[in-house]
C-alpha cells in the first residue's frame, strides 16, 4: 500500500510529507492539526469548509483545550478527556501534557490509569496498539505486519500480559492501557516519536472472575493460560518480533511475578529486552538509595537493607542495590549479605518455601537461632527490623500501613537517619505515609514513595517530598538504547541510570527531596541516556558511535511542535530514521 504520509527531520527541521486529502487528512491523529493549519495549506489539502475560518496557533488551541481538560470533573473524565485528544490531534496532546506534566503525568499513568484499566471494557472507544491472542497464535505475524511498519520504522514496543498490573493484578485485555500510558511518558519525557513506538498486549485469558462475567469484557473469556502453552506463545511472539522489528527495544510491562523474571533472563540475549518492573523499579529506587546514603556522607555498601515484599520488584530492587556495592569493592556474596527480604510468609531463610529468583538472598537458618521473635519459627518484619537494626527499609508489599509507629521507632533507635521507601501503589496500599514517618522519627527519616505526596512541614522545616516514580528512568534508558542502538540491556547500563538521576539532586539539606522532580523529567531522561550510551559503548554494546552524544541525544528526542507540511502527490522512499505509517 501507497505511503499516506511521513514525518521526516533534516537538520533539526521536522517536515511531514502528506499524499492524502480532504478527510483523511482530519482523520489521522498526526495530520489533524485543526484550524493551526492555514489558508494556503488548507486549499492544497483540499481541507476547505471542512475547518472553522480562523487560523488558530498552537498556544491558542493549547488554551483553549486546557481549559476543556480544567472542568473536567474528576480524575477518571480528565483521563478520557486527554485520550479523546490524543486521538482527534497527537501532537495537541503531547505538547498540553508536556507543558502541565505536574498535572497530568498522573492522569495519563499512574494512578489513574489504574482505574481506567479496571473499566477498560465499559469506556472503549478507538482501539490503539496491537491485541495478540493466543487463542490464535498463527494470526502475530498478520498482526504485526498490519500495523503497517517496516523493519526501520519502529524503535519501543511495550507489551504486557496484564497479570501483574499496577496495584490491582489482573486485568486481562485491558492492561493495553499501561502500555499506552508508558508510550506516553516516553515520548513526553524522552522525546520518543510517537510513530516509533507501539503498545502490544498479550491476550492469555484472565483469572480474574468479575472480567470473566462482565457481559461486557472485550477480552478471550477464559482462564489465563500457563505452562508449556503460554511459554509457546511467548516464544512466537518475540520471533515475530525479531523478524518485523529487529531493531526495536522490548519493554516488558506488569508481568505476574512467576513470568517476569523467568521472561527477562530467557530472552535479554536473543533480543534487546528490558523489564520497567524488575529494572526500572530498581533503578528509580536505588538512585533514591545512593543520594540518600550520599547525603549522609556514607556508601552503600555501609548499609543494612530490609525489603517487606521479596517478589518481582523487591527482588529487582537488590540486585542493582547488590550490583552498586560489588562497585564499590564488595564480592557479590559479601553485598548479598546485607539484604534481608520478606515475602508472603516472612523472612527468606533456607528453611522455608521461596521461588528460584528469591533463593540468592535467603539467610542461613542457623543465623535465626539467636533471635528474639515474637512468636517462634515465625520471621515477621517486626521481628526482622528488631535483630537487623536497618539503615533502609524498603516496602514493595502492597500492605497498607505495614510500616507501623512501633517499626519505624525500633529502626530510628538504631540508625540516626534512617532511609524509609514506602513504594507501593496505589496510596491507598503505602506501607506508612510520610507525616507519621516523620513524626516517628524526629524528622530525620530520608524518604521516597511511590505514590505522589505533598510536601511535610514538621518542626518548622519543609520537607518535599520525593516520589520513586520509574519515569525518572525508563525513558532515558529507552532513550539511551535507541540512540546507540544497543544489542543488550546490561545491569551496568541500568546502574549508570541510577547514578544519573542521583546526580541531578543533593539531599544534603534537611527536608530537601532525595530524587528530582517530574518537572526536571525531560532533562533527567536526556541525562539518563547519555549515561546509558556511554555504559554501552564501554561494554561493547553500542551499533552506532555517537559523536557527541549530548546534542545528538538531544537531536534525537522529539518535540511536539506542528511540523513543516510538504503537499506531495506521493511519498518517495524514506530517509534515516523516517516515521512513516
Amino acid at each position: 500500500m501507497a505511503r499516506q504520509f511521513q514525518f521526516r527531520t533534516e537538520n533539526g527541521v521536522e517536515t511531514v510529507q502528506i499524499a492524502v486529502r480532504g478527510r483523511q487528512v482530519l482523520a489521522r491523529p498526526m495530520l489533524n492539526f485543526g484550524p493551526a493549519y492555514t489558508l494556503e495549506q488548507r486549499r492544497a489539502l483540499g481541507l476547505q469548509g471542512l475547518l472553522p475560518p480562523a487560523v488558530n496557533s498552537m498556544n491558542e488551541q493549547l488554551k483553549r483545550v486546557y481549559r476543556q481538560f480544567d472542568r473536567q470533573p474528576d480524575d477518571l473524565s480528565k483521563y478520557v478527556y486527554l485520550n479523546q485528544l490524543q486521538d482527534l490531534n497527537e501532537i495537541l496532546y503531547y505538547r498540553l501534557v508536556a507543558e502541565h506534566l505536574d498535572e497530568m503525568l498522573p492522569i495519563i499513568y499512574t494512578p489513574t490509569v489504574g482505574e481506567a484499566i479496571e473499566r477498560f471494557s465499559s469506556t472503549f472507544d478507538r482501539a490503539r496498539g496491537i491485541y495478540l491472542a493466543i487463542d490464535n497464535p498463527q494470526d502475530i505475524d498478520e498482526a504485526l505486519a498490519s500495523h503497517g511498519a517496516g523493519p526501520d520504522d519502529i524503535d519501543l514496543l511495550v507489551v504486557t500480559d496484564s497479570e501483574g498490573i499496577l496495584g490491582i493484578g489482573d486485568q486481562g485485555v485491558g492492561g493495553i492501557r499501561i502500555a499506552v500510558g508508558k508510550l506516553a511518558v516516553y515520548t513526553t519525557a524522552a522525546g520518543i516519536h510517537p510513530l516509533r513506538a507501539v503498545p502490544i498486549v498479550l491476550d492469555v485469558g484472565t483469572d480474574n472472575l468479575a472480567l470473566l462475567n462482565d457481559p461486557a469484557y472485550l477480552g478471550a473469556r477464559h482462564a489465563r493460560v500457563r505452562g508449556e502453552r503460554y511459554d509457546e506463545f511467548i516464544a512466537t511472539f518475540v520471533a515475530a518480533v525479531k523478524r518485523h522489528f529487529p531493531k526495536a527495544l522490548l519493554h516488558w510491562e506488569d508481568f505476574g511475578a512467576n513470568n517476569a523474571h523467568r521472561i527477562l533472563d530467557t530472552y535479554r540475549e536473543e533480543h534487546v529486552s528490558f523489564n520497567d518492573d524488575i529494572q526500572g523499579t530498581a533503578a528509580v529506587v536505588a538512585a533514591a538509595a545512593i543520594a540518600a546514603v550520599r547525603a549522609k556522607g556514607e556508601r552503600m555498601s555501609d548499609q543494612r537493607v530490609v525489603i517487606h515484599g521479596a517478589g518481582t520488584a523487591g527482588i529487582g530492587i537488590a540486585d542493582l542495590m547488590r550490583d552498586v556495592m560489588v562497585q564499590e569493592g564488595m564480592t557479590e556474596e559479601e553485598a548479598a549479605r546485607l539484604f534481608w527480604g520478606l515475602g508472603s510468609r516472612g523472612l527468606l531463610h533456607t528453611s522455608g518455601p521461596m521461588r528460584p529468583f528469591q533463593e540468592r538472598y535467603a539467610r542461613p537458618s542457623d543465623e535465626l537461632s539467636s533471635w528474639t521473635v515474637a512468636e517462634s519459627g515465625r520471621y515477621a518484619l517486626a521481628d526482622v527490623v528488631r535483630n537487623v537494626q536497618p539503615t533502609i527499609l524498603i516496602g514493595t508489599s502492597a500492605q497498607s500501613g505495614s510500616f507501623t509507629e512501633a517499626i519505624v521507632r525500633d529502626m530510628a533507635a538504631g540508625c540516626e537517619r534512617p532511609i524509609i521507601m514506602p513504594l507501593s501503589n496505589p496510596t491507598a496500599k503505602a506501607e506508612a505515609v510520610p507525616a507519621d514517618l516523620l513524626a516517628w522519627t524526629d524528622g530525620q527519616a530520608l524518604i521516597a514513595t511511590g505514590s505522589p505526596f505533598g510536601p511535610v512541614e514538621y518542626a518548622g522545616t519543609t520537607f518535599d517530598i520525593a516520589q520513586a516514580n520509574n519515569a525518572l528512568v525508563f525513558p532515558g534508558i529507552g532513550l539511551g538504547v535507541v540512540a546507540c542502538r544497543a544489542t543488550k540491556v546490561s545491569d551496568r547500563m541500568i546502574a549508570a541510570a541510577s547514578r544519573a538521576v542521583a546526580e541531578m539532586t543533593s539531599a544534603k539539606r534537611l527536608g530537601a527531596s532525595v530524587l528530582p522532580t517530574m518537572r526536571q523529567l525531560r532533562a533527567v531522561s536526556a541525562a539518563v541516556a547519555v549515561r546509558v550510551v556511554e555504559a554501552a559503548e564501554a561494554e561493547g554494546l553500542a551499533t552506532v558511535t555517537l559523536d557527541n552524544p549530548i546534542q545528538d541525544i538531544q537531536d534525537l528526542m522529539w518535540q511536539p511542535v506542528y511540523p513543516t507540511v510538504e503537499v506531495v502527490t506521493e511519498i518517495a522512499e524514506p530517509s534515516a530514521r523516517p516515521t512513516d505509517p
